[in-house]
C-alpha cells in the first residue's frame, strides 16, 4: 500500500475556511485531476460534502466518525485502522485529499507528498496543512509558475519523498 498526500497550501500552510478553498487555480485543479484519476482518493466527510459528489474515475473513500453518514458512490470507513486494514493489499497509489484532520492523521504514514504551494497568505483561514518537516521529507521535483490571466496567483507544484 503506497500512501500519497495531495493538497494545495498557502504560505502559512493554510488550506481553507468554512469548508471551502481560499483560492481558485484552474491549473491546480487540472494537476489534481491528472494525478488522482484512476486511483483511490480518501477524504474526510467535510471535504466530501464541500465537493458535493464522488470524484469521477476514482474510487472514493470517506473517513468519518458519523456512523449514520451515507454517500452514494463512495465507500465509508469509520477509523483509520479500518481503512488501512481494508486497503492493506491495494496495489494502486492511495491519495489522501483532505481536509486538515485527515491530512494530520496520515502525514506520518505517507510515502509521498504532492503539494501545490500557493504564493500568497490568507489570514482568514481556519484549516491548515500539517508542517512539512524538512528532516522527514526531501523535495524531489519542483515546477514554478507565475500569475497569469487564468491563474491569478503564483504557485509551485512540488513533490516530496519521505526520507
Amino acid at each position: 500500500m503506497k500512501i500519497s498526500i495531495i493538497g494545495a497550501i498557502g504560505k502559512n500552510n493554510e488550506i481553507g475556511k468554512d469548508n471551502k478553498l481560499l483560492w481558485h487555480l484552474p491549473a491546480d485543479l487540472k494537476h489534481f485531476k491528472e494525478i488522482t484519476t484512476g486511483h483511490i482518493v480518501v477524504m474526510g466527510q467535510k471535504t466530501f460534502q464541500s465537493i458535493g459528489k464522488p470524484l469521477p474515475n476514482r474510487r472514493n473513500i470517506i473517513l468519518t466518525l458519523d456512523n449514520n453518514f451515507e454517500a452514494k458512490g463512495a465507500e465509508i470507513f469509520h477509523s483509520k485502522e479500518e481503512l488501512e486494514d481494508n486497503l492493506k493489499d491495494e496495489d494502486s497509489e492511495i491519495f489522501i485529499i483532505g481536509g486538515g484532520t485527515i491530512y494530520n492523521l496520515f502525514i506520518d504514514k505517507a510515502d509521498k507528498l504532492y503539494i501545490t504551494h500557493i504564493d500568497a497568505s490568507f489570514k482568514e483561514a481556519d484549516t491548515f496543512f500539517p508542517e512539512i518537516d524538512k528532516n522527514k521529507w526531501q523535495k524531489t521535483k519542483e515546477e514554478k509558475f507565475s500569475p497569469s490571466l487564468q491563474n491569478e496567483l503564483g504557485y509551485s507544484f512540488i513533490e516530496y519523498l519521505k526520507i
